[in-house]
């Protein structure tokens, strides 16, 4: 429904007769859109065109008085009206689990708390939940609360099995499992919530749990060098050189597969390893071995004893600890202190009064 001239065509003095609208002309079929300034604007109710008593010389006037007439006989004015937020219709013992039940932005409608977080502007207070972006760019937890969790926990609880009796103490499960992997997540504010250093995975354990023969466990030391403690027995490898998580875990435990299966190889050149090359002092066949055995069979020459049951006494044993204790771990004053008694008891030599 539109106003203005009949078929778009200009006034002229055939449509003057038309122009002037009385109220009995309006009967029937004719409605009434506006009246303003002695002018009327009528049209058929069907749709039809509207004609203006409008003069002709005020065209342009005339088109901004249609416009407004326009306006207000189609646009419908609408009022919104303002709608209390959810918070404030929450009850004490509100579900939070069905306001959050899975990970979503933070809705400031519905977090019944006076969250605040921006630059305070001023010297003032941080800026309010409502209409804040910072608090829409960082994740949030609120999906993750106490009740949240043990709801979560008992929904699996038929999908997972009882933790086996045997594995009562801490012992029995590096017993059974001798491996430690260590993951670390990291939670923090940027750009994407996953952080880099997330990746490393760090394996350890112990080289008395791995099956391993004297000859081989000395050659894995070699091998791992600083990575191994000798204080704790304790075998560290970390891996951070792939972007993933899985990927650094299966690299981690390709390293210690290999490391194991190298060490139990023996090579043509170790056999060939004499007594200066050896990474500890080793008592048996040794120079010093030889030295004690052949003086104490000098000694005790009338008393026709053996190698075997020389071997076996309490002299020699003390003898032998205090050499190998002299030998790996350096001339400090207790086994100097202890090398000089054992001595003296092997050679059976008395203090002088």
């Amino acid at each position: 429904m539109t106003g203005g001239w009949l078929g778009g065509r200009s006034p002229c003095a055939a449509d003057a007769k038309m122009a002037p609208v009385r109220g009995a002309a309006l009967a029937g079929c004719w409605v009434v859109l506006s009246r303003c300034r002695g002018m009327t604007v009528v049209a058929r109710r069907f749709g039809a065109a509207a004609y203006s008593s409008a003069p002709a010389g005020s065209s342009k006037e005339g088109q901004q008085e249609e416009a407004i007439a326009r306006r207000r006989g189609r646009t419908q004015q609408f009022v919104r009206s303002h709608i209390s937020p959810r918070t404030e219709k929450m009850a004490v013992d509100q579900d939070w689990t069905s306001v959050y039940p899975t990970a979503a932005v933070f809705k400031p409608d519905s977090v019944p708390l006076p969250v605040r977080m921006g630059y305070p502007v001023k010297r003032g207070v941080p800026p309010p939940k409502e209409g804040n972006l910072e608090l829409l760019k960082i994740p949030n937890f609120l999906h993750l609360t106490p009740p949240a969790i043990k709801k979560h926990c008992a929904a699996l609880k038929d999908f997972c099995t009882e933790w086996p009796s045997a594995l009562d103490s801490d012992e029995k499960c590096e017993q059974h499992f001798p491996i430690e992997i260590e993951t670390t997540d990291y939670v923090s504010s940027g750009t994407s919530i996953r952080n880099p250093k997330a990746r490393v995975v760090t394996l350890r354990v112990k080289l008395s749990n791995l099956n391993l023969d004297d000859h081989a466990k000395k050659k894995l030391v070699k091998l791992v060098g600083e990575r191994y403690c000798k204080d704790t027995d304790i075998l560290t490898i970390t891996t951070d050189r792939c972007p993933l998580r899985r990927q650094n875990y299966d690299y981690s435990m390709h390293l210690l597969t290999v490391l194991y299966h190298e060490s139990w190889k023996t090579e043509t050149w170790e056999s060939e390893k004499a007594e200066e090359d050896m990474e500890e002092y080793i008592w048996e066949n040794s120079r010093s071995e030889k030295n004690a055995l052949d003086t104490l069979l000098r000694i005790k020459a009338s008393e026709n004893v053996t190698k075997e049951e020389l071997l076996a006494s309490d002299v020699v044993k003390n003898y032998r600890n205090s050499v190998i204790a002299l030998k790996n771990e350096g001339e400090t004053e207790n086994n100097m202190s202890q090398y000089k008694e054992s001595v003296k008891k092997l050679l059976n030599i008395q203090a002088l009064p």
